[in-house]
């Protein structure tokens, strides 16, 4: 069954490459189409379009396809283009007039629109409450290890001293900083584009508020024309916002390769979570890491597949929008995998202490010579020049003793300023304080 037949048949060689994925990836938008639908259904007895006893037996079907998405036994046969096909066509089946009445005073497009709408705000919230779960762990193991010192790098050389307080907190701070993309994601999807029709509303008098309040929207997409183009601007903003995070996590992740390594020996990974080699039997590889890191890479390039799909279409419906569930879906669902095995793994890396005593990172305490020329009252040009003098004439001594005297930012990383913002977003952002689901 297809919505939109009118007595014709279209070629089935057409008809494949037209529906291409969606009865597979439509699996994902089941929920959130029928929850529209129900929202649909009261609107349109609330206004006289159909009857009070068609109203319930319309919410009756579609809460016998709830179940069935929930028990996960909702399945779109060859029979269907789309998701919306089958449930409109389950009504008909099971109330005849009632079921093809579903359809009043509004369009598959706006059908669609809100299934994703509802769909990528419910996924921004999941997703938040997981990166507020990793910038836990992160703060938690700042925290624990905020004196354990390491040699900060820069241009891959070592460079001047650090600590893993200040580590695990940089990256706690950044990934708050990513919520904010995701924030960003959530506020174009909670605009409710139901009763804009194909792009051009309905001459029925429709309530779209109620739709907005029953749909949990923060606000209704007020034009109908601007309510289509929402279709590729809320995905693309969602693509930044993941490309943004992964960033963040594909970094994280080099640097626990870079420092599970014999030659820095930072961080020990507990063998059970490394991989060996099919020819060196001394091999634990740090697969799980480099696997972070490849995902985080391919996931950077999502907003330009979006944009590439979408960016030279004029204003309202187009069939490209149907390759944005494509792009789109699946790297969804990889960041979100990525946070899960970060979150599962990060506790678990042990810390190891005492690799800055290494003679080889005696010139990273430099700057800390210069320091205390300057405090003895020597310009900083002079102190600089005096002691890289030294470093270059091998008469260079480090003053090892100002690790515990005067590397305040590295002993302070800032763990308690990080967590208020923590607990900023949690009381503020409309990502951690609405309902999921």
């Amino acid at each position: 069954m297809k919505i939109w037949e009118k007595g014709f048949s279209i070629n089935d060689t057409i008809e494949k490459f037209t529906v291409g994925q969606d009865r597979d990836l439509d699996l994902q938008l089941a929920y959130f189409d029928l929850r529209a639908s129900q929202a649909q259904a009261n609107m349109l007895a609330k206004v006289g379009l159909i009857s009070t006893e068609e109203r319930a037996q319309l919410i009756a079907g579609l809460d016998e396809l709830l179940a069935q998405v929930a028990a996960g036994t909702f399945r779109i046969e060859a029979d269907f283009e789309d998701v919306h096909s089958k449930i409109e066509h389950y009504l008909t089946e099971k109330f005849g007039d009632a079921g093809k009445k579903i359809h009043t005073a509004r369009s598959r497009n706006d059908q669609v629109l809100t299934a994703i709408q509802l769909f990528i705000k419910d996924y921004t919230q999941r997703i938040a409450a997981q990166v507020v779960a990793l910038v836990a762990v992160l703060l938690q193991k700042a925290e624990a290890h905020q004196a354990v010192l390491l040699p900060g790098y820069t241009h891959f050389q070592a460079a001047m001293p650090s600590s893993f307080g200040l580590w695990f907190a940089a990256y706690a701070e950044h990934l708050l900083l990513d919520l904010a993309l995701f924030e960003a994601a959530h506020t174009v999807a909670d605009q409710n584009p139901l009763g804009s029709g194909a792009g051009f509303g309905s001459s029925f008098p429709i309530d779209r508020e109620m739709t907005t309040r029953e749909l949990g929207f923060g606000h209704v997409a007020v034009s109908a024309v601007g309510a289509q183009m929402l279709r590729g601007k809320t995905e693309k903003t969602l693509a930044f916002a993941i490309a943004g995070a992964a960033g963040t996590l594909g970094k994280l992740a080099y640097d626990l390769v870079l420092y599970n390594s014999q030659d820095l020996g930072f961080v020990t990974l507990p063998q059970e979570f490394t991989t060996g080699s099919s020819i060196m039997p001394h091999k634990k590889n740090p697969d799980v890491f480099e696997l972070v890191r490849a995902h985080a890479n391919r996931l950077q390039a999502l907003p330009n597949d979006i944009m590439l799909a979408t960016s030279n279409l004029p204003s309202g419906y187009h069939r490209d929008f149907q390759l944005l569930k494509e792009l789109l879906f699946g790297p969804m669902m990889q960041f979100a995998d990525l946070l899960d095995i970060l979150l599962f793994a990060l506790p678990e890396i042990k810390i190891n202490s005492g690799v800055i005593e290494q003679a080889k990172y005696d010139p990273i305490f430099s700057v800390e010579n210069i320091n205390q020329l300057i405090l003895a009252g020597v310009p900083f040009r002079d102190a600089y020049q005096q002691v890289g003098r030294a470093v270059q004439d091998g008469s260079y001594v480090p003053k090892r003793e100002f690790q515990t005297t005067h590397l305040g930012s590295i002993h302070n990383p800032g763990l308690a300023e990080i967590a208020a913002k923590l607990e900023w977003w949690k009381e503020r952002s409309p990502l951690l304080n609405s309902p999921v689901g």
